[in-house]
């Protein structure tokens, strides 16, 4: 494993931007602390090879009498390396919500009985499970769900990320779903989870710009659907959202503070539905719908 080097000196505030570009060529990455308010800050430097101390010490001391300071003190020292794959995987602990058990591939335990394993990974789409909202839509999922498999029978989830709730669902109520993102990198990777939790055959998956989706208009209306995206865009897309759900059907929301409630709770009234349900879970919430 390749070992890496710390260097660090302090400054006055004014000087930061100075002394910062002054070191930056040297190193691979730089980063600035205040120590004190209005006062000392620290330029922490890392290195994955031994900087030349020499030569940097050289140029602290000429821009530091060019500056009319006193040299600062500069301190290098290895660092003990770090298995970044085991810290990634330490950072992604499994996470149980609702009747959901969700892990990564490092997780190599059973799934807890009683417990419907999802393996997501990590990756650069939204859904890991770890956030507050997704968990609040996978056990307002699991109620639902828990009430036989013909309470809905077509599912869609508006801003799919990673792909879990559309699993969650599939898994769950053996029906097909659809799922929708407007960031085409979301739906390679959710593809590639839709077939680690054997998922494919019921759930498809497009990149398109919400309700505007081909598959959305040609599917038609939908029993359930499920969007965890941010308060605003809920509001805004309210009107789309009752013109594809089913009369009596359920619509699950979050990505909303609790102070958001209102806002997208009146939205959603005014298409003529009704708030049956609500988790709190932190700051966030989700919401529970139901048309007619």
């Amino acid at each position: 494993m390749q070992p890496m080097w710390r260097v660090a000196f302090e400054v006055p505030e004014a000087l930061v931007p100075v002394f910062a570009d002054m070191v930056e060529p040297h190193v691979d990455a730089v980063s600035t602390f205040e120590l004190q308010e209005g006062g000392q800050w620290l330029i922490e430097c890392t290195s994955y090879n031994e900087p030349d101390t020499n030569r940097i010490g050289l140029k602290l001391a000429v821009l530091a009498a060019a500056h009319g300071i006193n040299e600062p003190e500069l301190t290098k020292e290895p660092l003990a390396p770090i298995d970044w794959v085991t810290q990634t995987y330490l950072s992604f602990p499994p996470i149980e919500a609702g009747r959901f058990f969700i892990h990564g591939s490092h997780h190599k335990k059973p799934v807890p009985k009683g417990k419907m394993g999802l393996q997501i990974e990590a990756a650069m789409a939204f859904g890991s499970g770890e956030h507050a909202t997704t968990q609040g839509c996978l056990r307002a999922i699991s109620e639902l769900a828990s009430r036989g498999r013909d309470s809905f029978r077509s599912a869609l989830d508006m801003g799919c990320g990673s792909g879990i709730l559309a699993f969650a669902i599939a898994k769950l109520a053996h029906k097909p779903v659809i799922g929708v993102d407007i960031d085409e990198l979301s739906i390679e990777i959710a593809t590639e989870n839709a077939q680690l939790n054997r998922v494919h055959k019921l759930v498809k998956l497009y990149a398109a710009n919400g309700y505007a989706a081909e598959a959305v208009r040609r599917h038609g209306k939908f029993d359930l659907i499920v969007a965890n995206i941010l308060a605003r865009p809920l509001a805004r897309m309210s009107p789309d959202l009752n013109r594809f759900l089913s009369p009596g059907g359920t619509a699950i929301l979050s990505g909303l503070l609790h102070r958001q409630e209102p806002l997208v709770i009146n939205a959603h009234r005014a298409q003529g539905l009704r708030l049956v349900k609500r988790f709190r879970l932190g700051d966030w919430s989700t919401l529970v719908l139901k048309k007619g």
